[in-house]
This record gives C-alpha cells, structure tokens and sequence, in this order.
C-alpha cells in the first residue's frame, strides 16, 4: 500500500489496517522459520509496511494531543 494512501486513512482505519498487516508478518515469520516461504522479500516488505502504519499512528496521535492541548 502507498504511503500516500496509509496518510489518509483515519486512526481508527490505521489500527485495523496495524492488526491485518500483524497478522500477516507473523505468518509470514513462521514460513519463514519452517522453510516454507517462497519469497523472503515478501517477509521484508511487510515488517516495513508495518514500521510505516505504527510511525503514522504516533504522528496522528501527536498531531491531535497537540491540537487538543492549544486549543
């Protein structure tokens, strides 16, 4: 997913995309371990998608403590 696409989802949104893409990285790692995974790559890519939605989850969090906090 871009990450164009991942700034516009809402935090709620986020979340569960946060769980899915969880989910996927432990499958992926237990493939991975038991030597059934095809593509290693796919592993790689997913941690990193994961990295990206928990940075924008914080950023939103900040982003909206520090609106609550000024106004």
């Amino acid at each position: 997913m871009e990450l164009d696409e991942l700034r516009q989802m809402s935090a709620a949104d986020l979340a569960v995309k946060e769980r899915e893409v969880r989910e996927e990285v432990f499958r992926l790692r237990l493939k991975l371990r038991t030597n059934q995974l095809d593509n290693p790559s796919g592993y790689q890519k997913a941690r990193k998608e994961l990295a990206r939605i928990k940075t924008l989850i914080t950023q939103k969090s900040r982003a909206a403590a520090g609106s609550a906090g000024n106004a």
